[in-house]
């Protein structure tokens, strides 16, 4: 395993820049996944690290060795393409040793590893076929058997998964990461799916418009986003963004919403810490997470930072273990996570609570997250 440091690059097709100065250190055997909406460059960066393109400026090491102009045959990485890039005329124990073969391995080294990797992927049974009698997720496991068998410092994975069905795709995932537990070599994994994101990575490298919004773990990405763009963009079903407003109200501060039951509900905020002059009357977003918006059944304690609001049901989805609500709040459709026993029909009046402590606030004009925590 390597680490893997990309330093302020750029990339320039013609006068168009796609990438504008990324910036990213993976420590060794760390799990990365850039993601982010097509044509946000990530694929663009993916190319850069494996040498498939040629850097406009920046740098790119790979453990300690400058790698801006080594050939990809000697940056030790393997690639993992989406279309699976199989040799259609040989079998898939030949896929699988071609390139130890034309380093010259020794033959019984050789077969030694086919047979390591062949168990490892459970594709043992596989080996004398060829690519056209297998299904899309066994070509797979043999373009991932193909990397396995060079032992490189770092693996390349380039939206993997998606020519795959839905349910295979959630048990390739799970291969995937029981593969990294295994070997604990450092990957970089592309995707435009975040629950691949979310469910794989060690790190999260979330980009749109050849910028890195944001770099952490999911967790962090998830909890403490760092802009709308981030919050809207992590999280199934997706953060609610709600258009409020900041008032004082019985010497408190509260939010304004607006549900066509009542004239108008206010939600107290807890002003414990915070620091809100600055934003009083002024129009702010309120990012809220469907879970976080639920019925009483669903609420498992009473404290403070639950606040009772009456929405108008408009669409219910049974989903199984949960059941989303639709309803409107300040003229946006919101969704809410509730009890699948919690009993509600389209047109009637629900009664929900919204757990405030975990609210965001994000500024309407420049999208960047609003820190009312005057200690941070």
């Amino acid at each position: 395993m390597a680490s893997l440091s990309i330093r302020n690059i750029r990339k320039s097709f013609g006068s168009t820049e796609v990438l504008k100065g990324i910036s990213i250190d993976v420590e060794p055997g760390e799990f990365l996944v850039l993601v982010g909406p097509s044509g946000c460059g990530k694929s663009t960066l993916l190319n850069l690290i494996a040498g498939l393109e040629k850097i406009t400026s920046g740098e790119i090491y790979i453990g300690e060795n400058l790698v801006n102009r080594v050939s990809p045959k000697d940056r030790d990485i393997a690639m993992v393409f989406q279309s699976y890039a199989l040799y259609p005329n040989m079998k898939v124990r030949k896929n699988i040793s071609f390139g130890l073969e034309t380093r010259k391995v020794p033959k019984a080294e050789i077969e030694k590893t086919v047979q390591k990797v062949a168990s490892m992927l459970q594709i043992e049974g596989l080996l004398d076929r060829k690519p056209s009698q297998l299904s899309g997720g066994q070509r797979q496991r043999v373009a991932m058997g193909r990397a396995l068998a060079r032992s490189p410092s770092v693996f390349l994975f380039d939206e993997p998964l998606s020519n795959l069905d839905a349910k295979l795709r959630v048990e390739m995932r799970t291969e995937i990461k029981l593969l990294h537990h295994r070997i604990k070599t450092t990957i970089v994994y592309v995707t435009h799916d975040q629950i691949e994101a979310m469910t794989l990575a060690d790190k999260i490298a979330i980009m749109k418009d050849g910028i890195l919004h944001q770099f952490d773990t999911p967790k962090q990405v998830y909890e403490n986003p760092t802009n709308l763009f981030v919050a809207g963009f992590i999280g199934s079903p997706a953060m609610n963004f709600i258009p409020t407003r900041l008032i004082r109200s019985d010497g408190g501060a509260s939010l304004v919403l607006k549900t066509g039951v009542n004239q108008s509900q206010n939600v107290q905020l807890n002003q414990s810490g915070l620091k809100l002059d600055d934003w009083f009357d002024k129009d702010i977003i309120l990012g809220i997470r469907p879970e976080q918006i639920t019925d009483t059944l669903a609420r498992h304690e009473t404290n403070g930072h639950f606040q009772s609001i009456e929405c108008i049901v408009k669409v219910i989805e049974p989903t199984g273990p949960d059941t989303l609500v639709f309803a409107d709040i300040n003229g946006k459709e919101v969704t809410c996570r509730v009890h699948p026993d919690a009993q509600c029909r389209p047109g009637e009046t629900m009664q929900m609570m919204i757990d405030m402590s975990k609210a965001l606030f994000f500024d309407p004009d420049s999208e960047a997250r609003i820190n009312f925590n005057e200690n941070l």
